[in-house]
């Protein structure tokens, strides 16, 4: 018998698909596997992946299916709540660890499965970060379905904190500061849609940062 597997992903941020696309689980043989945006059509799994969704489920929706599991970008409890990662890196963080937790009613606060980490070199800038964050997503996932249903959860212990939803002010750059203390800042903008930004002589101004190929001159 097959494993009934949904990935529920969410339409109003849709970085993480196209790595999840392409992604080849090689699991075929074990699991059923359905990708949905719309959590209204998905019932009677045996497990559900709410991955990078930015609104809370309703409740109903949880007692549907059998499992449903989120994955973290911090070793929880610490760092619950919006862009682990991005706030992390801002603390000068080069070890993202991750964790894979049981979807509950309060936020970010269910029993952990498995974690894992991802190690940054410090010079990523948002694409990179993505990109890495995503592959480590994607390799807890692979670990706990390899593994499933012979895996048991373990009550979050310790401290907490709660990161509030960042803003396009938090990508201000403050121009009596120098280049250096704010490039973490500037490797966690997103150049499209919250660039980094300073403000002079009642004008705003953008600012993009790039990486030069090392092919050009």
């Amino acid at each position: 018998m097959k494993y009934k597997l949904t990935f529920l992903l969410d339409s109003k941020n849709p970085w993480f698909e196209k790595y999840l696309r392409k992604y080849n689980f090689r699991l075929k043989n074990k699991y059923i596997i359905k990708i949905s945006k719309n959590y209204n059509n998905i019932k009677n799994q045996d497990i559900v992946f709410i991955l990078s969704y930015t609104r809370i489920l309703p409740s109903q929706f949880l007692k549907k299916n059998k499992l449903n599991l989120i994955v973290h970008e911090s070793k929880l409890p610490k760092d619950k709540g919006f862009a682990p990662v991005a706030y992390q890196v801002l603390k000068n963080k080069r070890t993202i660890h991750l964790s894979l937790f049981e979807a509950v009613k309060k936020v970010d606060s269910g029993p952990i499965f498995l974690r894992d980490k991802f190690i940054l070199n410090g010079t990523e800038l948002s694409e990179e970060l993505r990109a890495k964050q995503a592959f480590g997503k994607l390799k807890i996932i692979k670990k706990f379905l390899l593994k499933y249903p012979k895996l048991i959860s373990k009550k979050q212990t310790g401290k907490g904190n709660f990161n509030k939803k960042r803003k396009p002010k938090d990508s201000k750059i403050n121009i009596n500061k120098s280049i250096k203390s704010q490039f973490n800042l500037l490797r966690v903008s997103d150049n499209e849609s919250y660039p980094c930004y300073f403000e002079y002589k009642k004008q705003k101004y953008i600012l993009k940062i790039y990486k030069k190929n090392k092919y050009d001159n």
